[in-house]
């Protein structure tokens, strides 16, 4: 079984943000090719163009589970309210380890902006940032959810 926190881990120590790892690892399971992937999620770092909102890895553990579990049919309620419990499990989980999904609230011991110019990725950066491990735990929770969770025909 392939290991997507350790993929999602290496990649943000590579410069991708969060969200472009955690979306990126999962790559072998949504079938969407690396280049786009990073596309997709890029602009979702920082906690969504580093505004400090949700955090990029929990919005990409979100987009992952659209793609795997997600819904299509309009007025298909029930459909759509298992979706939204998924959802809200899922960030449930991310919350019992890390207290909550915001990103301004996980690293409010941290000196940061919401400026949109980028920190350099600096060694000090990786140093004293805590996000590599809100990027492995949205990593792990979504593949235990996958694996105790196959999902149907995709």
């Amino acid at each position: 079984m392939i290991n997507h926190a350790d993929i999602a881990s290496k990649l943000f120590a590579e410069g991708r943000n969060c969200a472009q790892a955690v979306f990126t690892a999962f790559s072998d399971i949504t079938g969407i090719d690396t280049e786009t992937s990073l596309l997709l999620s890029s602009s979702f770092g920082g906690g969504m163009g580093r505004m400090r909102e949700v955090c990029g890895a929990c919005s990409a553990m979100f987009m992952v589970t659209g793609l795997l579990y997600g819904y299509t049919s309009v007025g298909n309620d029930k459909e759509k309210a298992e979706h939204y419990k998924r959802i809200q499990y899922l960030a449930a989980q991310f919350r019992e380890r890390h207290e909550t999904i915001i990103c301004r609230d996980l690293l409010k011991n941290l000196s940061v902006t919401n400026t949109h110019v980028p920190e350099k990725r600096t060694t000090e950066y990786y140093r004293v940032r805590p996000c590599v491990n809100f990027v492995r735990t949205a990593a792990e929770i979504l593949d235990k959810y996958i694996s105790e969770n196959p999902p149907a025909g995709r």
